[in-house]
Order: C-alpha cells, then sequence, then structure tokens
C-alpha cells in the first residue's frame, strides 16, 4: 500500500506544492513548525533515507538544496534548518524549515494550522523562486 507521501506526490491527495522533477517532489507542512515549513521526499518509496543508495541519497539531498535556496529567498528568515526524523510517516523526507530562531526548529511545540489561503500564498512564493 502507497504511503501518505507516494499519494500525495502522485497528485492522488491534495498538496501545496512548491517544486518537483522526475525523483523527487517539495510540498508545505500541512502542520508545520513555522510558516514555509516544506517537507522533500523522493517520489520512489523508501521509508529510511539512508536506506537510499548512494547515488539516490546524492540526487536528493541535491533536490532539497534547491528547494532549500528557494525557500530562503521567499520566507523571511535567518536560514533554513534541515532535519530527518522519520517516525511520522515510513517515507524518506526531509523538513526544511524557515529559521528566525533556534525555537523554530522544536517539533515539541504545538503544529500551526494556517488558513489555506496563506498556505496558497506561500507555496506560489517558494514555486517561484525554485529555480
Amino acid at each position: 500500500m502507497a504511503t501518505i507521501f507516494s499519494r500525495i506526490a502522485a497528485g492522488e491527495i491534495p498538496s501545496y506544492k512548491v517544486a518537483e522533477n522526475d525523483k523527487f517532489f517539495a510540498f508545505l507542512d500541512i502542520n508545520p513548525v513555522a510558516p514555509g515549513h516544506v517537507l522533500v521526499i523522493p517520489k520512489k518509496e523508501e521509508s529510511y533515507i539512508f536506506n537510499l543508495e548512494d547515488n539516490e541519497y546524492a540526487e536528493f539531498t541535491l533536490f532539497a538544496k534547491r528547494v532549500a535556496a528557494a525557500v530562503e529567498k521567499a520566507m523571511p528568515c535567518k536560514r533554513i534548518g534541515v532535519c530527518v526524523i522519520g517516525l511520522e510517516v515510513p517515507h524518506a523526507h526531509i523538513h526544511l524549515i524557515p529559521l528566525r530562531t533556534e525555537a523554530d526548529m522544536d517539533f515539541r511545540k504545538p503544529k500551526m494550522t494556517l488558513p489555506a489561503e496563506e498556505m496558497q500564498e506561500i507555496a506560489a512564493k517558494i514555486a517561484a523562486e525554485f529555480k
């Protein structure tokens, strides 16, 4: 059975897509820890990032780097935090989080719920910066 992330990448579940190529997909986290919080996934189902083949891992992180550059241009922040936890969804993913302070990276704090219009606006800004 496909993971929720595979279904999002396939377009079966709506998302706020910010970037995509033939191997990877990036979209806004619907319960972000900070506005502009992006999840980057491989389209290939793999439950653990370190199970990816070396070349896939390298391509994945380079794609995430390009997405991070777009997020940094689109969102007011000091830099982009990167985190790999992978316990909630059994599909490899990288969190990219715009940081103003280190507290913006705290996954223990209550998650945010932003209005759909704001999510669409953020996604459009990041997508416009993705090159």
